[in-house]
């Protein structure tokens, strides 16, 4: 897939929330090597750089657009980038911080992930990841809805995302206990106040939309789909004098690795 990082970053505020609520609770005080998983355009990996001023930072992600932006906005002595898929991604030797926001909803069976992740971590390190919970509200369901509608299913066979494609928080916490780490399990659920017409449209073409647009074949196609999406969630979404609300559920865990 695609991505476009200008897109991305037009809700960057809100996108980052999630981001400082999560490396808020990791509790290392001095580390020496933070990795990034699924960095997207670089601009939270940045925040780290202040966050631990002595660490050498380290942004990945799988999208060669993404890192582009990602360089092109700046490196130095501390920080870097470097494309990379996660499923295949392992540091040369375990880190002290992994964080990985907003990226393994796109992973299939992630929860097989984990232990990989984890052994990235050193012995008593830390492992901090944020997943969205959102896939059964409208934004979501209306996606599946069109991809298997009379109109749409031949151009969006096998695309159909209604199931949820990330686990409870109970299941995150059993599977990081399992693998012998102390965990911190949460879920919360932002109310977003967006800005501008079409607001909620706007967002999710920036993510959750974008396999579907990408599977079109002409533009035409792309603004008739966009027109029926847009007839499915306004109603769900209205738009305000003062903005549109977009309610998003967010799982977050925070996973210390044991000392022995």
């Amino acid at each position: 897939m695609r991505w476009d990082p200008t897109r991305y970053l037009e809700f960057a505020a809100e996108r980052g929330r999630p981001f400082d609520d999560l490396v808020g609770r990791i509790g290392a005080e001095y580390p020496d090597v933070v990795v990034d998983l699924g960095c997207g355009p670089g601009n939270l990996t940045r925040r780290l750089v202040a966050r631990w001023p002595k660490a050498q930072i380290l942004g990945v992600d799988s999208s060669p657009e993404m890192i582009e932006r990602a360089v092109a906005d700046g490196v130095g002595d501390r920080l870097d980038f470097q494309v990379a898929d996660l499923r295949e991604w392992a540091p040369g030797e375990p880190v002290d911080v992994v964080v990985c926001n907003a990226t393994l909803q796109w992973v299939p069976d992630h929860l097989a992930v984990l232990p990989r992740l984890v052994d990235a971590v050193r012995r008593g390190g830390w492992l901090a990841f944020q997943v969205p919970g959102n896939f059964g509200d409208r934004s979501h369901t209306a996606m599946a809805e069109l991809a298997t509608s009379p109109r749409w299913s031949a151009a969006f066979a096998g695309r159909d995302r209604a199931r949820a494609a990330v686990e409870t928080p109970a299941a995150y916490l059993q599977a990081l206990a399992g693998l012998g780490c102390t965990a911190d399990v949460w879920e919360t659920t932002y109310l977003h106040v967006l800005q501008g017409p079409d607001a909620v449209v706007r967002w999710v073409t920036g993510t959750g939309l974008r396999p579907y647009l990408q599977a079109l074949g002409s533009d035409a196609e792309r603004e008739e789909f966009l027109a029926d999406y847009r007839a499915l969630v306004s109603p769900a979404y209205p738009e305000h004098p003062w903005g549109t609300v977009l309610p998003f559920r967010r799982v977050f865990a925070v996973a210390r690795r044991g000392d022995s």
